[in-house]
């Protein structure tokens, strides 16, 4: 399977805490720098959060302070995590995991809906 697949998400009050997963094919992403984007209603997708191969980390700044991105590279998947905390209604989106750059044509699996709540 070419595209991640995500899973994780779903509804949260304001301020709650969710953790989102990724598998992606070792085969493809082991060596590869992976990040999570959203596409809220109405808005461009954006990229959150991005982890490179050895662990280096980058945020944006909306999310600075509050999500954590992680990944492990054991075995024939690479799993890649997005720990959310203190999460605010402008949260919402679809969350997607891939590539960091995007290649020309990605291949997107079909993201995981997270609600927040006021």
């Amino acid at each position: 399977q070419v595209q991640p697949v995500e899973s994780g998400g779903g509804l949260v009050e304001a301020g709650g805490s969710l953790r989102l997963s990724c598998a992606a094919s070792a085969s493809i992403y082991r060596f590869r720098k992976m990040g999570w984007y959203r596409q809220g209603p109405g808005t461009q997708r954006e990229l959150v959060a991005s982890v490179m191969s050895g662990g280096s980390t980058n945020y944006a700044d909306s999310v600075k302070g509050r999500f954590t991105i992680s990944r492990d590279n054991a075995g024939n998947t690479v799993t890649v995590y997005l720990q959310m905390n203190s999460l605010k209604p402008d949260d919402t989106a679809v969350y997607y995991c891939n590539q960091v750059p995007l290649p020309r044509a990605p291949y997107w699996g079909q993201g995981t809906q997270v609600t927040v709540s006021s």
